[in-house]
């Protein structure tokens, strides 16, 4: 006696193959917005970085007009408080020494621009300084 064994094709392969490919495109999508959107807050962030640089840079400008030929203190004018939406704060100290005969001042000048708050996520500060003897 002969037993036959009756197969029936297979259905439903070609739909979990899909709904397979369906997830993994769904996947690949979400990683490339998520991906896309942290290049576009770091460029947004060097953005930042560079204007507060040269709003520091421009206070630390401002300093350096400031001191008259000869001075041997500090500026008497108050300094801009900010520059371009940044905060701006500009600091003096000046040192003395006597060399031979005559009196060198050394003035230490720095300036630091920034935006935001400490510890926020758009928290940008950028600080220059520089030396300059008279």
């Amino acid at each position: 006696m002969r037993i036959t064994v009756k197969r029936c094709p297979q259905k439903g392969f070609a739909a979990i193959a899909a709904v397979f490919l369906v997830v993994v495109l769904a996947a690949f999508g979400a990683f490339m917005v998520s991906f896309s959107n942290t290049q576009q807050l770091n460029s947004a962030r060097d953005v930042q970085g560079s204007r507060a640089y040269w709003a520091a840079r421009a206070g630390l400008e401002w300093a350096i007009a400031s001191l008259p030929a000869g001075a041997t203190a500090c500026w008497a004018t108050t300094p801009p408080a900010s520059v371009d939406g940044f905060g701006l704060t500009v600091s003096c100290a000046v040192s003395s020494f006597t060399e031979g005969a005559a009196t060198v001042y050394i003035f230490q000048l720095t300036a630091v621009a920034s935006s935001g708050a400490v510890g926020s996520v758009g928290f940008v500060e950028r600080s220059v300084s520089a030396a300059l003897e008279q």
